[in-house]
């Protein structure tokens, strides 16, 4: 009886230290999520006409810079920040509630910087409410096992600042590629839930230190996420990061040039040539980039030919290339077998709206004189019938 009497109280004892235990988690989760939330924000930006939800937090009060996604703000340069607003002690979490405060609550943020590389995108901020902080940042990288807390602003819920937690499963180098681009950074992998619109928030360890910056999840594992490193955070702020490109639309009616926007997406302007002719010059709507390098196509068709250039014509081509100062003649072969003839260059993303003109002028100018020097019989008609498949590319 004794034994059995022993046996009850034991189990009895590892109950109330299991239920002991489970209350100092709570406990201490409810603290990281009060220390992280005025850290956090809402992010509001518009891309491509839509307008993209997601998170950011808070690295340097002093300079009012906020940390998010890249893909998160995408081609948008200005965005909507939100901090959340407190009553009777607790946040208020509907979203209604903020976007029907728009002009008392929201702020207006500036893109400064992206890398696409490590998905991350800098913002500024024209000011900050009175409870945000900057979040400090950890000084090593987290481990596997370790624990991890975050807080996003997930689009499957009406709510906003919700609590995340999880475990690291591990740290590792990864290369990768997602609707933003391709990536490669330290990805701090966890077992945690990330929904649509929780990237770029704040993941932090036990201390409320800041280890990650939500990413993405796996399309192949259930729970397994993906987040940014903190070493790659401290690099991006550290680096001489040159400033992000404005769309190609801002940057066109900033030259004061006419412009249409071709059914692709991609953009036309039109030059009057010395003999009344018309050289239509065209830019893309992309930003192509190679790790830190930005740059857009700029390009013009001269001709289109049912046959293959001749090889004196190839040569001409190739003799002009080496001497223009800017761009390269190409040779294309559409869909139904004729050859374009093409000028293209590439201008940097981040040029001025000046430089964009003067090259767009460039290329009109050299693609009028070459075509009615190089191949005088051109068809207008055969080239305005294969210049839109040659877009769609």
């Amino acid at each position: 009886m004794k034994t059995s009497t022993t046996y009850v109280i034991t189990r009895f004892a590892v109950c109330v230290l299991a239920v002991a235990s489970l209350a100092d988690t709570v406990f201490a989760d409810r603290e990281i999520y009060n220390k992280t939330l005025n850290s956090t924000a809402w992010v509001l930006a518009k891309t491509g006409g839509e307008t993209s939800s997601g998170t950011g937090v808070l690295v340097n009060a002093e300079k009012k810079l906020l940390i998010t996604n890249f893909h998160v703000v995408g081609d948008a340069r200005a965005t909507v920040i939100f901090f959340p607003e407190s009553k009777n002690g607790k946040p208020i979490v509907e979203r209604s509630h903020y976007l029907n405060n728009v002009k008392k609550l929201g702020i207006r943020g500036r893109v400064l910087g992206v890398d696409r590389k490590r998905d991350l995108a800098l913002v500024e901020l024209d000011r900050l409410p009175e409870n945000a902080v900057a979040i400090p940042l950890a000084k090593d990288t987290i481990g596997p096992g370790e624990d991890v807390q975050s807080i996003g602003n997930p689009g499957s819920t009406d709510a906003l600042w919700v609590f995340t937690s999880g475990t690291v499963r591990s740290v590792y180098q990864k290369q990768f590629r997602t609707g933003a681009g391709e990536h490669d950074f330290m990805v701090v992998e966890t077992q945690s839930p990330i929904n649509s619109g929780d990237s770029g928030g704040p993941v932090v360890n036990n201390d409320g230190e800041l280890v990650a910056i939500s990413q993405a999840i796996s399309p192949k594992a259930r729970l397994v996420s993906y987040s940014v490193d903190v070493s790659e955070v401290n690099g991006f702020l550290d680096s001489p990061w040159k400033p992000a490109p404005l769309p190609v639309e801002i940057v066109l009616e900033k030259t004061e040039l006419k412009f249409t926007k071709h059914e692709t997406g991609h953009f036309e302007v039109s030059f009057d040539q010395k003999d009344n002719d018309m050289q239509s010059v065209f830019v893309t709507k992309e930003v192509e980039y190679f790790e830190r390098a930005d740059v857009r196509k700029v390009w013009a068709l001269a001709a289109t030919l049912k046959e293959a250039p001749s090889l004196a014509t190839v040569m001409k081509l190739l003799q002009q290339s080496a001497r223009t100062k800017i761009g390269a003649w190409t040779v294309e072969k559409s869909e139904n077998g004729d050859y374009l003839v093409i000028y293209c260059c590439k201008v940097d993303a981040t040029a001025t709206p000046g430089a964009l003109k003067s090259t767009m002028e460039y290329v009109a100018k050299l693609t009028s004189v070459t075509k009615k020097d190089l191949i005088p019989a051109v068809s207008s008609k055969n080239g305005a019938d294969t210049l839109d498949s040659w877009l769609g590319n």
